[in-house]
């Protein structure tokens, strides 16, 4: 029986990586954590796409020309907005999470959000640690596991005659 977490089913796919470059020290952790957690799931390197956007607001712009390509099975958006002394926080994180929906409804392809939004450095870094816990791969698991879902739910062809 196939798990959540198990291999099946997706070791063909191709899955893209949209990750911002703002807040790298951040971002670069969470963008290596979901590449292990595809490749330990068997998705071969050559089938990671990963493509940097300058900031979180860039994201789902990207995400959205990367699914449109038809190149990949799944998007995992990955980014760290950490909030500052002004709102800008608030209507940047607003903005991607909402972008980041939109593409995942509009696109048909399973979009994951692996966007931290932290109150500070200290909480982004605790989120984008090593192995499981680190966000991106959870982010990546959490594509993985769409992939499997949206080919289940796949319609047969119809018989013909019908």
């Amino acid at each position: 029986m196939e798990t959540p977490t198990s291999t099946g089913g997706v070791s063909d796919c191709r899955v893209g990586i949209v990750v911002s470059t703002y807040n790298d020290f951040v971002t670069n952790r969470l963008r290596d954590g979901a590449v292990e957690a595809l490749q330990a799931a068997g998705v071969a390197a050559d089938a990671i796409v990963v493509v940097t956007v300058p900031g979180a607001f860039e994201i789902p712009q990207a995400a959205h020309k990367l699914s449109a390509s038809g190149g990949v099975d799944a998007v995992v958006c990955l980014g760290c907005v950490i909030r500052g002394e002004t709102p800008h926080f608030d209507f940047l994180a607003s903005a991607v999470a909402h972008g980041i929906t939109m593409v995942a409804l509009s696109s048909g392809i399973p979009t994951t959000f692996g966007v931290l939004t932290t109150n500070s450095a200290e909480e982004a870094l605790a989120r984008a640690g090593s192995g499981a816990a680190n966000k991106g791969w959870e982010a990546a698991e959490a594509a993985l596991e769409m992939i499997r879902l949206f080919r289940r739910l796949t319609p047969l062809e119809p018989e013909p005659g019908r």
